[in-house]
């Protein structure tokens, strides 16, 4: 059992939890949570964590070693650790921890993984600055069928501890990619013939009026500052959502869950 904060692993937990450079680096990521833990892909799951009070639980050690027999099928030497209680609730990242956290092992995409050709419908981000806001479109847009989520470099570190908790385990199953240049990333969509859609304050026509059965893609810009006039001058198409009242916008994540289960509704229907 880990019994001290100086042990080499809780400082690598605490570093993972703490510095994107350092997931970056390792190419790994930090779980929190029954649900995370178990949703996870067994092949990516490196290291599990469990508090002495959580393994204490019969049902909880029954979990956990069923999990650790289905992890040594890909990986023969793994076992998960038992940690302290005040070890760690001093590394966990949450006010009131579960028991249970693991390393887990980025996933990669490439840029064609998020294309499905008609069926393609995309949620395109501009330097998002919310971690919640973030994890909240991944878990909207699992739900509403979007086949891939394209960033740009300047968008919040989606491995950040409160942007993983907000995707409720959709970050092991909706396909990204973070671009390095989104403007070439947008010209390369249009002329694989996936119309482009940008929610923005100059648009005429509301979100309802177009057809979203083909290959989609909805652009959402920055929370303060909306999109970039590069970035929204290739949409093919500005769309308005409706503003009752005295509101000039809504927040990034309740747009993008708009148009994403409008697209939804279309697609049901045509199905």
């Amino acid at each position: 059992m880990i019994t001290s904060n100086s042990n080499q692993q809780m400082k690598n937990l605490t570093a993972l939890l703490s510095k994107a450079k350092e997931r970056k680096k390792q190419k790994c990521f930090v779980v929190e949570g029954a649900k995370m833990v178990f949703e996870a892909p067994f092949g990516q799951i490196q290291k599990v964590y469990v508090s002495e009070s959580y393994e204490s639980c019969p049902d909880n050690k029954k979990a956990l070693l069923q999990l650790q027999e289905a992890v040594r099928k890909i990986q023969p030497d793994f076992f998960y650790e038992v940690v302290a209680d005040s070890v760690f609730k001093s590394v966990s990242d949450t006010q009131t921890p579960q028991g249970i956290m693991a390393v887990v092992q980025m996933p990669e995409y490439e840029f064609k993984d998020l294309l499905k050709g008609e069926q393609t419908q995309l949620l395109i981000l501009e330097s998002i600055q919310d971690p919640g806001n973030l994890g909240t479109m991944f878990r909207t847009g699992e739900g509403a069928g979007v086949t891939g989520v394209l960033m740009n470099k300047t968008t919040v570190d989606l491995f950040n501890p409160k942007t993983i908790r907000s995707t409720m385990g959709s970050i092991y199953r909706v396909p990204f990619y973070v671009t390095e240049d989104l403007q070439e990333s947008l010209e390369q969509l249009k002329q694989k013939g996936v119309q482009l859609y940008a929610a923005h304050l100059k648009g005429k026509a509301m979100y309802d009026e177009f057809d979203y059965t083909t290959a989609c893609g909805f652009l959402i810009g920055n929370e303060g500052n909306g999109l970039s006039n590069e970035t929204a001058d290739l949409a093919d198409t500005y769309i308005k959502i409706p503003m009752e009242g005295k509101v000039e916008s809504l927040n990034a994540g309740v747009s993008a869950a708009l148009l994403m289960y409008e697209a939804n509704r279309q697609r049901r229907r045509k199905a």
